[in-house]
């Protein structure tokens, strides 16, 4: 580490494999199951310096880790150049949990293809993978000893949690671990309580006297206005209870907070695109952690046939965690989006953004410049001053003239044909409308929400 000067930067130097295997919770920020790993590292004075991160689920089927390790990769290589910076090297991990009847010398023997292909991936872009480890069981092997006795075959074993170098470094810095991305997705899945029954009932009656209200241009702009009203309701409302230390707890205390019928009212107004936007103004400040939490205690809701609708709150959650720095929730979070509507612009665009380490102020700074356009264009006009005085001796505020925006944060994306935009407003739309009737619930076929998130990389460059 440093010399203890406090102004200094300090640094940690890891030299074995133990250590290497140790700092992987950290160098992530939670800690992996089944997951490929790849560390860049970049070259400073002869030492290396670790870069960017990528992450991917081990595909079960190994006729497709060569593409896997491909896309890894070529990912994180490529994600580093636009940063300037190409990477000198690699740290490559496959983390797994033995099966039934498995042990973890047997899945270290398993994914040895895979730990190879990765290899020659990384290889075949001038990156060599100096080191290459398997955790699992907690223990870890190297596929990089060599049979030079570094590795005993029963794999040696992992150290305490908390007790390492990189631990130390990273408490002192204020760095957490998160657990693992499954509770982190915990938080944001379907109930599967008693509750999601009332919360699909509640659905149903909603989508009867809201959907038919959404599609209709005169009635549009109402909605919008009555989901953001009541979705400022209810963020005064969560900003207003006790704090709880326990993640799950704290959950469970929002879910009380909002009754079935308000989740089911905003779920469908966030159906719209434009309401949806206004939504995501709440990115900062005051406003930011409970519109996290509201957009987390909304993806919860979305229960049976209305899988599909978490698109929009689980993309408002990515969008306020990346905002608010939070690369990890924001991540999952975008990709879960994905996962249930794979056709979702706004979750693309943003996932898209956060894996390449954009800066999400330029989203934020246009979102700012919508907010206040809307307040100006909502704010009511001074009738002149009182008593018949000269309108010209009291001249009203300079209101500059602004280019017409686009409604929606997707103006970003290619202008395409009325037939084939997303959206509600779409004449003649085979796309799922946001409800529908008790009578007729929706039928579009759950197993496309439930494809793998992991064919997405997470944490390019």
């Amino acid at each position: 580490m440093g010399d203890g000067d406090t102004a200094a930067p300090h640094h940690v130097t890891l030299r074995t494999p133990a250590e290497l295997a140790d700092a992987i919770p950290y160098l992530l920020g939670y800690r992996p199951e089944d997951s490929i790993v790849l560390v860049a590292l970049h070259d400073r004075g002869g030492r290396g310096r670790f870069g960017g991160r990528a992450r991917l689920g081990i595909p079960p089927n190994p006729d497709d880790w060569r593409a896997a390790a491909r896309q890894l990769a070529q990912g994180l290589v490529r994600g580093s150049e636009r940063r300037g910076t190409r990477p000198a090297q690699m740290v490559a991990y496959l983390c797994q949990e033995p099966g039934d009847g498995e042990t973890g010398r047997e899945i270290m023997e398993r994914l040895r293809p895979l730990a190879q292909r990765l290899r020659e991936e990384c290889g075949d872009l001038d990156v060599p993978v100096i080191e290459a480890l398997c955790i699992s069981d907690g223990r870890f092997w190297s596929y990089c000893c060599g049979g030079k006795g570094c590795c005993p075959p029963e794999g040696a074993p992992m150290g305490l949690p908390g007790t390492s170098v990189v631990a130390a470094a990273a408490t002192y810095a204020g760095i957490q671990v998160r657990g693992t991305l499954r509770e982190l997705r915990a938080r944001l899945l379907p109930l599967e309580t008693g509750a999601a029954l009332e919360q699909e009932v509640a659905l149903d009656t909603a989508s009867m006297a809201l959907v038919p209200r959404i599609v209709e241009d005169g009635n549009r702009a109402i909605v919008a206005d009555e989901t953001i009203e009541l979705a400022e309701l209810i963020m005064r409302r969560l900003a207003a209870a006790p704090p709880v230390a326990d993640a799950l707890e704290a959950d469970r205390r929002d879910d009380r907070l909002l009754s079935a019928d308000e989740a089911a009212a905003l779920i469908l107004g966030l159906q719209d695109r434009t309401t949806r936007d206004r939504a995501a103004q709440w990115m900062e400040g005051d406003e930011a952690a409970p519109a996290l939490r509201l957009w987390r205690a909304l993806a919860r809701r979305c229960v049976g046939p209305y899988g599909e609708h978490a698109a929009a709150p689980l993309t408002l959650a990515g969008w306020v965690a990346w905002s608010a720095g939070d690369e990890l929730e924001a991540r999952e979070a975008l990709a879960m989006a994905l996962g249930a509507d794979p056709g979702y612009l706004f979750a693309r665009l943003l996932h898209q953004a956060c894996n390449e380490g954009l800066d999400p102020e330029s989203v934020r700074s246009f979102l700012r410049d919508e907010r206040q356009d809307r307040a100006e264009r909502t704010a009511p006009e001074d009738d002149g001053p009182e008593g018949g005085e000269d309108p010209q001796s009291c001249p009203r505020p300079d209101r500059r003239r602004r280019r017409p925006r686009p409604a929606s944060s997707e103006r970003a994306a290619p202008q395409r044909p009325a037939s084939q935009r997303p959206g509600l407003d779409r004449p003649g739309s085979d796309r799922p409308t946001p409800g529908r009737p008790a009578a007729r619930p929706r039928t579009r076929p759950l197993g496309k929400a439930a494809r793998r998130r992991d064919n997405c990389p997470e944490g390019t460059g």
